[in-house]
């Protein structure tokens, strides 16, 4: 199973993504299970779910959830955290899952990973003909000096890393099986000291895969960022939730 070098980076950090990266605000989460129809009786499969940021949000609606992941690591912190659902190695585009076996398709923070075609004829193969999608992330907010600040110090490392905050989501619907998509944005936020802090930018993927003595060194940087702050560190984000239905 082919997983791109960055995204293998998760795998290193994957005790480290757990405890620091951020959740789904509750109001976003409601927005998507809305209008998934997420219920008792009805299948929802979390795809690239990770360490299942948004699959135990998904378990809440009484739904049956069933996770996807290539990552061992991920998958071990996942089942840690939610052992009620089942978890199951695989990717986007190539599903372990039969024809029609689901209602609904969520992805949370990795659809900017995938092969876009490819995996939307995998998500219309396995949901049910009535069936849709359903995308969230948290996107780091551009105008906020934290982000700023940290930005000027990650930009000489990030190589050529797809990034979600730079991906348009409406560039690739309609296509195939799926229509348009409605679209709801959320505000949200972290809170860290500086140690937190350090610990968020240590989640990030391309960060993982430094070297041990550049990542140390751009990691003390970070935390020399945090220290410069009075009181907790506010790290705000835009949450954007989309759905499209199949067809």
């Amino acid at each position: 199973m082919k997983v791109p070098r960055q995204a293998r980076g998760f795998a290193r950090a994957a005790d480290t993504y757990e405890r620091a990266r951020p959740e789904y605000p509750p109001p976003a989460v409601a927005w998507l299970a809305e209008r998934l129809d997420l219920r008792p009786g009805r299948t929802v499969v979390d795809v690239a779910a990770g360490t299942g940021k948004l699959t135990r949000a998904l378990v809440g609606t009484g739904a049956r959830v069933v996770a996807v992941e290539p990552l061992a690591e991920m998958r071990r912190v996942l089942q840690e955290a939610v052992p009620e659902i089942e978890a199951l190695e695989g990717t986007a585009e190539a599903l372990p899952l039969a024809d029609g076996s689901a209602d609904a398709v969520t992805v949370a923070a990795a659809f900017h990973w995938f092969d876009v075609p490819r995996a939307l004829e995998e998500f219309a193969r396995v949901l049910r003909p009535v069936g849709a999608l359903g995308l969230v992330w948290n996107v780091r907010h551009p105008r906020a000096r934290i982000h700023q600040e940290l930005d000027a110090l990650l930009e000489p490392h990030s190589a050529a890393v797809p990034r979600v905050r730079e991906f348009a989501a409406t560039d690739h619907f309609p296509q195939g099986a799926f229509g348009p998509l409605e679209q709801a944005e959320f505000t949200h936020e972290q809170r860290f000291d500086a140690d937190g802090l350090v610990e968020r930018i240590a989640s990030i993927s391309f960060v993982a895969l430094l070297p041990d003595d550049e990542r140390a060194e751009l990691l003390e940087r970070v935390r020399a960022i945090g220290k410069r702050y009075d009181g907790p560190i506010s790290f705000p984000y835009r949450t954007e939730v989309f759905v499209s239905r199949r067809s």
